[in-house]
Parts: structure tokens; C-alpha cells; sequence
């Protein structure tokens, strides 16, 4: 049988399309709702409005527990093992799904589900490790070893504007959203113990990047940067934060994605994500 098979969700960007180990990546996708007459296969985050409605209808749905059942059932007739990494359990129930899954078959499968308490490019910073690890014949318990002692490295950092998305999932009362989005508010957000918590606000984009670049240079080493663009992007933000990180660090790997319909429906397209992976041995 086949080395041990890592298998993630769809919100996951890669920073490296074509990585070591890429084919024992598998992907469960998550379900979008049919929205504006477009399919889900057909959305992008343009579709979606920069404010979300009291009436919006556009939903994301995370993997049932019988579909990740069925996956690992799947993947068990061809490895040897599964190491499912998934997003932050906060943002929806996908994690939740996939360990119910994985008890409903204790003793038919070996499956470890991992709580990643990050997402976009910080899950897929991670997937690439373990796929790495994968592909060199590591099993289970040796990967999920090594990605449980990466976590506490991989730092998740939002500028969400857009607080009606957060209210119309849940996570912000509809007063603090409407107040926020009327004053343009630039709230900036961390995952902290899986968990989006508030921690600052910028006073406007020139801030936003101050704190950003406070943010990174509180770290002496840093193996990658990764970049979620909102739409429309954050351009000139992201160029200066470039240029003063080039005069902070010799060579920093800088990865840059557009927000996926996901991430969108979760935190709002206009929003700006920044991913880091701090060095091993700082």
C-alpha cells in the first residue's frame, strides 16, 4: 500500500504550485450556494458585494461528516495512511466534521485530523510541509508530529473592512458592523488559539501598513511571507510594505494570492490577509 496521503479543504493557497509531494495532497471542497444565478463552481470574490446584506444569500457550507467519511473511506484503499489538515475550527465547522468522521471509523483507518488554526496560505505553507514529509515516507504519527510542532511558527493577520461578512456568519452583532463599515473602519484581526480575535485599528491605509510592518519586524527570521489580496487590492499597501521589508530582511520569500470565494464569504472580498512562517531557530 501506498506512503500516508495528506488530505486539506479548499480554502488552502499554495504558495508553491508544483511542491514536493504534491500528489498525495487531496482536497474536500467546501459548498457554496448557487448565488446571482452563477453556480459555485463559477463564483469568484468579485461576484460578491463589498457590503453584505441583511438579505445576502450567499452561504458557505463546510464538508458534512458523512462526506469526510466517505473521503477517508476512500483514500483508505490506496494509503497506508491520512493526515487531515484542515482551517481553523473557528471560521466553520469543517475541522469538527472531519474528527467526528474520523471516530465513526477508529480501527478501520488510520486518520489524524489536525486543527490547523490558520488558513489560505498559512494552511497551505503547512500542507506543503507535510506533503514533503509525506513523499519522503513518513507516517502518521511522525507527520503529524512535526506539523503540531509547526503551528506555534505560523502567524494569521486580517485587515477586514467589511464587518457585515462577519456578522452575516456570526461572528460580529449586527450594530458593531454597521457602526464599523459606516466610519471605514480598518479593523485589523489575528487567529489567536484558533479563534479571530480584534487587536488594533488602522487610522487609515498609510497606518495599516505601519502596523503591518511592526507587525513582521518583531521577528528577527522569517522563512516565508505570504499575501491574501481583497478585491479590489490593496496595491499600493502591499508595494510599500514591500519596499520597507526589503531594507528589514536580506531575503524573504513573498508569496501573493487573490482571496479565494471562500475566504471571502467568511471575512468579505475587499479584505487583506498576511501569513507568516517564523524560522525554526530564530
Amino acid at each position: 500500500m501506498a506512503n500516508t496521503c495528506i488530505l486539506t479543504d479548499s480554502t488552502a493557497q499554495f504558495p508553491i504550485p508544483a511542491f514536493e509531494g504534491r500528489s498525495l495532497v487531496n482536497i474536500v471542497p467546501l459548498d457554496i450556494s448557487p448565488y446571482n444565478g452563477k453556480p459555485a463552481e463559477q463564483l469568484r470574490a468579485h461576484d460578491f458585494p463589498r457590503s453584505a446584506p441583511l438579505n445576502f444569500s450567499a452561504r458557505l457550507q463546510a464538508p458534512s461528516i458523512d462526506s469526510f467519511e466517505k473521503q477517508f473511506l476512500n483514500l483508505g484503499k490506496s494509503y497506508s495512511g491520512i493526515v487531515a489538515i484542515l482551517h481553523t475550527t473557528s471560521l466553520s465547522q469543517t475541522y469538527s466534521n472531519a474528527a467526528k468522521a474520523a471516530s465513526r471509523l477508529e480501527g478501520q483507518v488510520e486518520i489524524e485530523v489536525i486543527d490547523a488554526n490558520t488558513i489560505a496560505t498559512g494552511l497551505g505553507l503547512v500542507v506543503q510541509t507535510a506533503s514533503q514529509a509525506a513523499e519522503q515516507g513518513g507516517t502518521v504519527t511522525e507527520i503529524s508530529e512535526l506539523i503540531r510542532s509547526m503551528l506555534p511558527r505560523v502567524y494569521s493577520v486580517f485587515c477586514i473592512p467589511s464587518l457585515s461578512y462577519l456578522r452575516h456568519n456570526g461572528f460580529l452583532g449586527q450594530a458593531q458592523s454597521i457602526v464599523g463599515e459606516h466610519l471605514k473602519m480598518l479593523p485589523i484581526y489575528v487567529i489567536e488559539a484558533g479563534e479571530l480575535n480584534p487587536t488594533q485599528k488602522a487610522r487609515n491605509h498609510r497606518h495599516l501598513v505601519d502596523l503591518l510592518h511592526e507587525f513582521i519586524t518583531e521577528f528577527d527570521t522569517l522563512d516565508h511571507l505570504g499575501l491574501i489580496q481583497g478585491i479590489p487590492p490593496f496595491e499600493t499597501e502591499t508595494r510599500s510594505l514591500r519596499e520597507r521589508l526589503a531594507l528589514d530582511f536580506e531575503t524573504l520569500n513573498i508569496s501573493e494570492h487573490t482571496i479565494s470565494p471562500e475566504l471571502s464569504l467568511m471575512i468579505g472580498p475587499r479584505s487583506l490577509g498576511m501569513f507568516l512562517l517564523q524560522s525554526e531557530y530564530e
